[in-house]
């Protein structure tokens, strides 16, 4: 049986970003009879609503398998309603204890949302979207001082955080009841490295453990500017 609590969850996570780092994954739970153990129904441990950049497939860098993270990703990770509902599902139906907001450095989402700010074009299509889903982020950024673009994402990360709390009044007291927590971690590319950059919303009893990590920027709460535009599917 996986991790039941936030805090065991976080930590087998943080466990498999170690082993990913020094090059040395068990790759567990991805054999034909874990497989076939899992065809009938899943239990993951975490839910991780991350970037859609190639290069952060979840499952690889936390060196899990099969059934063990409930992956949930868009541009950004931008949380429109099917992103909320998709985690309301992980943490109410499936008993996940432990949500996590996965971005990364140079984040492209970020980029462009920021150079449409400064340009005052509009992007095409959908993508104007992702980029509105940002905005909030910029402006917190800009409130705070912050203006190189990895500090800007760690904003943006910890400002996720705040819109799925804000948003899903499931998510709020499915931690208000101590059932889970939710924290946020930035991914860096080059290292392979995880750090915990946005304070963690967990219960009383997990709150010390999930944050005995490097400390998160300052959050402005979130309010009605924070709302995401729906995500391009």
């Amino acid at each position: 049986m996986g991790p039941i609590t936030p805090t065991q969850a976080l930590a087998e996570l943080q466990a498999g970003n170690r082993r990913f780092v020094a090059g040395e994954p068990r790759h567990p739970n991805q054999g034909a009879v874990h497989r076939a153990a899992v065809a009938d129904g899943q239990h993951p441990f975490a839910v991780i609503v991350g970037c859609s950049d190639s290069r952060l497939a979840a499952e690889i860098i936390f060196d899990r398998g099969l059934g063990d993270l409930f992956v949930v990703r868009t541009a950004g990770h931008t949380a429109g309603p099917e992103v909320l509902g998709s985690v309301e599902y992980a943490v109410t139906v499936l008993g996940t204890p432990l949500v996590v907001v996965l971005g990364h450095d140079s984040c492209g989402a970020v980029q462009a949302a920021r150079e449409a700010a400064r340009t005052g074009t509009q992007p095409p299509g959908h993508l104007y979207s992702v980029v509105a889903a940002v905005g909030p982020s910029l402006r917190r950024a800009a409130q705070q001082g912050v203006h190189d673009i990895d500090g800007i994402v760690d904003i943006h990360i910890a400002q996720t955080v705040e819109v799925l709390l804000g948003n899903s009044p499931v998510i709020a007291a499915e931690v208000a009841a101590g059932r889970c927590a939710v924290v946020g971690m930035s991914y860096r590319l080059a290292a392979g490295e995880v750090r915990q950059v946005a304070p963690a919303h967990a219960p009383a009893a997990d709150a010390s453990a999930l944050t005995a990590a490097v400390p998160g920027p300052a959050v402005v709460p979130a309010d009605a500017d924070a709302a995401p535009a729906a995500v391009a599917g």
